[in-house]
């Protein structure tokens, strides 16, 4: 940038690839304590289950100095929508072509068979090329047996997945997607 008096200035975008889904775990934490707040649905962020080690005690603050994950997380949300249980994760990549398979760990693909087999609702939410998708884990899981590719095609997530549109006091509209996949009837409910 160029300033006056001749000054120049330069700005350097520093990327954290590590948190990259965490603006859209924000958006859709948002989305969540509105839903509660509106009484719609009860949808909450699992913490992650760790094992404490070390603590210190600071300024009448306990610090977690060291800490191991205790069990392998599932899915990052769950809770109840009209009944039923609702389970998903948000999901994040930087690929344009395609969604790596690898960003899902293979006991969250345990996990989400078994929730189709109990019943429940399941999905992932994809941001990808600037846009967000509610993708069912029934059409997940029929790719992965399907298919011996190591990741899914933007084209199958934009033909089976469905695009969320963001509005600023309800965040992200997926609820009318899981009415959808859940095969919930809205005029029972």
């Amino acid at each position: 940038m160029n300033y006056p008096n001749q000054i120049k200035k330069e700005f350097h975008k520093n990327i954290n690839y590590a948190n990259r889904g965490m603006d859209l775990e924000n958006i859709i934490n948002d989305t969540n304590e509105y839903l509660r707040k509106q009484d719609i649905a009860l949808i909450y962020k699992k913490p992650t289950p760790i094992g404490v080690v070390k603590v210190n005690y600071e300024n009448n603050k306990q610090v977690i100095n060291k800490a191991y994950f205790a069990t392998q997380s599932t899915l990052d949300y769950n809770g109840l929508y009209k009944g039923r249980y609702v389970e998903f994760d948000a999901k994040s990549t930087e690929s344009k072509t395609s969604f790596p398979l690898s960003n899902i760990h293979p006991h969250q693909l345990k996990h989400i068979r078994s929730v189709i087999r109990h019943g429940g609702i399941v999905f992932l939410i994809i941001q990808m090329n600037g846009l967000v998708y509610l993708v069912n884990g029934v059409d997940i899981i029929e790719f992965i047996d399907t298919n011996e590719r190591k990741s899914i095609p933007y084209a199958y997530i934009e033909k089976k997945g469905y695009q969320l549109e963001y509005n600023y006091n309800k965040g992200l509209n997926y609820l009318k997607y899981v009415d959808i996949i859940g095969g919930i009837d809205n005029e029972k409910n």
